[in-house]
């Protein structure tokens, strides 16, 4: 009998030590706070975002066939029509996670219904399964972001995003969209399917395997290198905008130099031009 009681008591404490060592349920968002949060699973969950840092819509320029139809996309599904989730793949600088924000943006300034951004950090993909509960049990319509999407050699956390977008028991939450940027149309360096495709008893198989992420994003959107036009007319529009007091030609032969320094025509190299530019000018405005 009192093998019987010291047997139970040690239960109880290892069940008490085990109850101390495991996290403590994360807290019931307010999504009334904010209509953006960053999504934290080993802190605090979805944080508020009171303001979100992004670029008005119309400064962005070059990019006019893939916004329409990212704004498009983002106007149906937050009319709860269907909308499919979108991959902004190509060129570094040109506007991807900028597009993302600003078609929130947009999209939420006539919608009946705001939609909820939330941000997704790339290492934390794998806590996704844990957001969707949440997202599932909500009213809202959330937009849920990742930016700068990519998975390296080794790297299973790609599974856990597969069975989010369509291949699970549960499926999305109908409530839910999903937009990720990347440098990379299929997510993963090309080294890495190469290296699958040699190694692998059957090789069609093991790509196959690894693309197939991608190919559940039902828009893919290419961004490409900015051409000398493009490049300038964003210039232009960030100066007009900021009220630069500057004769247009000597704006032009100075952002061509800058360009010419950085070797890369952008929309990011056209915004830090900008920034350079405001500081020579004297200029000062809250960053966008």
């Amino acid at each position: 009998m009192n093998d019987i009681i010291s047997l139970s008591e040690r239960l109880e404490r290892i069940a008490t030590a085990m109850e101390r060592l495991s996290p403590p349920p994360l807290p019931a968002p307010d999504f009334t706070a904010a209509d953006a949060f960053l999504w934290e699973p080993r802190r605090i969950g979805l944080r508020p975002v009171a303001s979100v840092s992004r670029v008005d819509l119309r400064l962005l320029k070059g990019i006019d066939r893939v916004r329409d139809i990212l704004i498009e996309n983002t106007e149906r599904f937050a009319a709860g029509l269907p909308a499919n989730n979108v991959l902004l793949w190509g060129a570094r600088g040109m506007g991807k996670s900028s597009l993302v924000k600003a078609a929130h943006a947009a999209v939420n300034a006539s919608a009946d219904a705001p939609l909820k951004l939330v941000e997704i950090h790339r290492e934390d993909v794998a806590t996704l399964p844990d957001l969707m509960e949440i997202v599932r049990a909500a009213t809202h319509r959330f937009l849920l972001f990742c930016d700068d999407l990519s998975f390296d050699t080794g790297d299973a956390a790609y599974k856990s995003l597969k069975a989010i977008l369509d291949g699970g028991i549960d499926g999305r939450p109908d409530n839910a969209i999903l937009y990720a940027t990347s440098n990379r149309r299929h997510l993963m360096p090309r080294e890495m399917v190469e290296n699958e495709q040699s190694t692998a008893i059957n090789p069609a198989e093991a790509v196959e395997e690894k693309v197939s992420l991608s190919d559940r994003f039902g828009l893919w959107l290419g961004f490409h290198t900015a051409s000398q036009e493009d490049y300038l007319a964003m210039v232009r529009a960030y100066a007009a905008h900021l009220g630069f007091a500057i004769a247009d030609d000597e704006l032009v032969r100075a952002a061509l130099e800058w360009a010419h320094t950085r070797g890369a025509r952008s929309g990011r190299v056209a915004w830090q031009f900008t920034l350079d530019m405001a500081g020579r000018l004297g200029v000062r405005f809250a960053g966008e």
